[in-house]
């Protein structure tokens, strides 16, 4: 069965009920919040300036430029099957030819880069009939060119180098206020790079003379990781906790049989589908500890033209010694939160660092920790992990606001999961519920009315945006879930980033917040590496007497009332919605009507 739409003809290969195609999105719901005209002209600007009152402490000036020598660079060997399609597209790219037919194939060739098939962020592998591009007689013609360099995830993009002063750092030019960061991106004004930083910049020696570090995360490409640390810092020892199995665990050791200074250990991942998510670094420093936790793969692709975010903790000095166990907690419980987390991977090779963080003082920090980690809790344990969490922090720390049931709640991610039949299986009846909590007296009152705003971004964002459509390599949501909600596109709003320039850096990052209507004040502010799932999320059980959840995330959640100063957020925001002529980004259909900024197309497989 095929079917000829604004996406090209595509074909669901073992159906032949035309009800299982994914039609445009359907009309919103009468309850969703209502845009003004001229709002839609302008759309949601989710990365989030957050900008106090006062202004901040500054560090000293101190400015950072590593070498741009441009280092053999090897290809991750673990990603969704999304990636790799961006990996194929990428490589061997299909031009867009303006003739009549936009019929295409593509003949699958090996890979080079070993990629390793995982499924993708948050997705259980689904029964569904593989979704196959209709085979033509013919292939518009390619143009290769001959490199001797290894194959990437990037294609030759991934060999560009920055331009002399990308690397920069001005310590002054960052918020230490709320210590929330943007990534670099490359392609777009230097202006919008001031304040961000890049993964070499965030492990050199501004931040401090580095002994030792924990990398956590979900992809890995281990070479090009090594050489992002500074020389002087390249051989100390590094931990990598993964959740790999089998013989993608196998392809990761091969990738650091070179490198002696790293160990590994491996996430316990004992409930089907699950993941390790959680993307963290601690670094301890001659001068003392720090953690940063972030959305970024320690791949080259994710550090390059994607929209990310990172929160950076201040530098925790060691306490004196005898100090009670107690001793350097934070008024967020920062301290006890983070022992916990890594106290539940139930890991030998953890037990030193969680030793060495009971000897640091935290309590500086801010912000509240909300992890997941996979089990089925019960009792009070329901409320340590996932969205119960955060509704128990916002039940406790936030604070009631006037006609709060008309303050939207915001909700970024790049990947989906399965909702179910309708809003009433989970979204609303557990994560909305959730999300829309402010204080005691504010519980789940008036849930149902508080808008609901979902950005996530559509084909037409991801033709356009700097990667072309490799970049919904990093957007996995496939045709199989998504014919199965379409009721869920109704909340979908493009992904829009003016005032930080990254409109065309397709994100990564993942968001969460409620704003007042004119989206000038937050109630709160939540940067995760956490998806719009229930592997991610978490979801109750047994009559709401269990809380089941699959996955490893990690994420910061800001309050007012951790700070003297209200939190703030200038982002003009108005949102657009996606019009029935619109369709939320599936990786796994091709797009073959209209080329991407790159003169591409996207087929992927």
């Amino acid at each position: 069965m095929s079917q000829e739409s604004q996406h090209g003809k595509w074909t669901l290969s073992d159906s032949d009920d035309d009800d299982n195609l994914i039609p445009p999105t359907p009309p919103k719901d009468t309850n969703k919040a209502n845009v003004k005209p001229e709002q839609k002209a302008n759309a949601v600007n989710t990365v989030l300036n957050l900008k106090p009152k006062s202004e901040p402490n500054r560090e000293n000036n101190v400015k950072f430029q590593p070498s741009l020598k441009t280092e053999n660079i090897s290809v991750p060997h673990m990603g969704s099957e999304a990636r790799q399609a961006a990996h194929f597209n990428e490589s061997d790219p299909v031009k867009y030819e303006n003739s009549p037919s936009h019929e295409v194939k593509r003949k699958r060739e090996p890979d080079e880069g070993g990629w390793n098939l995982s499924s993708s962020d948050e997705e259980a592998p689904s029964s569904a009939p593989k979704v196959k591009p209709k085979q033509s007689r013919s292939s518009p013609p390619r143009k290769k060119t001959q490199d001797t360099r290894p194959p990437s995830p990037h294609g030759v993009s991934y060999y560009k180098e920055e331009p002399s002063d990308f690397f920069e750092a001005d310590l002054s030019a960052m918020n230490n206020s709320y210590r929330f960061y943007l990534n670099k991106v490359s392609g777009i004004d230097k202006k919008y790079n001031t304040g961000a930083l890049h993964i070499k910049e965030i492990l050199s020696p501004m931040f401090g003379t580095l002994k030792e570090s924990v990398q956590f995360n979900y992809c890995f490409d281990i070479p090009w990781m090594v050489q992002q640390y500074p020389p002087e810092f390249r051989t100390k020892p590094v931990v990598i906790v993964h959740g790999e199995k089998r013989e993608s665990k196998a392809r990761l050791i091969q990738q650091a049989q070179p490198y002696s200074h790293i160990r590994f250990c491996q996430a316990k991942l004992d409930i089907a589908f699950g993941t390790h998510h959680t993307k963290m670094m601690l670094l301890w420093y001659e001068e003392g500890f720090r953690v940063i936790i972030l959305t970024s793969n320690l791949i080259r692709a994710d550090w390059y033209q994607k929209t990310q975010g990172l929160w950076m903790s201040p530098l925790y000095p060691r306490l004196p010694e005898g100090s009670p166990e107690t001793a350097g907690e934070s008024p967020t419980h920062f301290k006890r939160d983070l022992l916990e987390y890594l106290r539940a991977y139930r890991a030998p090779e953890l037990a030193e660092w969680i030793d060495r963080i009971k000897e640091h003082d935290l309590s500086e920090t801010r912000i509240y920790l909300i992890g997941s980690t996979p089990g089925r809790f019960q009792g009070p344990d329901m409320e340590k992990w996932g969205h119960l969490k955060l509704r128990k922090l916002l039940s406790e720390n936030a604070c009631p606001v006037q006609n709060m049931e008309k303050w939207p709640v915001i909700g970024q991610f790049s990947s989906i999961g399965s909702m179910g039949l309708d809003k009433t299986k989970w979204l609303a009846a557990e994560f909305q519920r959730t999300l829309t909590t402010l204080g005691k007296a504010g519980n789940s009152l008036g849930s149902a009315e508080t808008p609901l705003l979902l950005v996530y971004p559509s084909v037409d964002d991801v033709r356009t945006s700097l990667e072309g459509y490799p970049a919904g390599g990093s957007l996995p949501y496939s045709i199989q879930t998504a014919q199965k909600q379409l009721w869920l596109h109704s909340y979908f709003h493009h992904w829009r980033a003016e005032t930080s320039g990254r409109s065309s850096a397709m994100p990564h990052i993942k968001i969460y917040t409620r704003a007042s209507p004119d989206f000038s004040q937050l109630a709160w502010f939540l940067v995760t590496s956490a998806n719009l799932s229930k592997a991610a999320w978490g979801a109750l059980e047994k009559n709401n007497t269990q809380m089941m959840v699959r996955s490893y995330e990690l994420g910061v959640l800001y309050l007012p009332s951790a700070f003297v100063i209200s939190i703030y957020i200038y982002i003009n925001v108005t949102l657009s919605i996606l019009l029935s002529s619109d369709q939320p980004w599936i990786w796994n259909i091709p797009y073959t009507q209209a080329p991407d900024t790159h003169g591409n197309v996207w087929v992927p497989s």
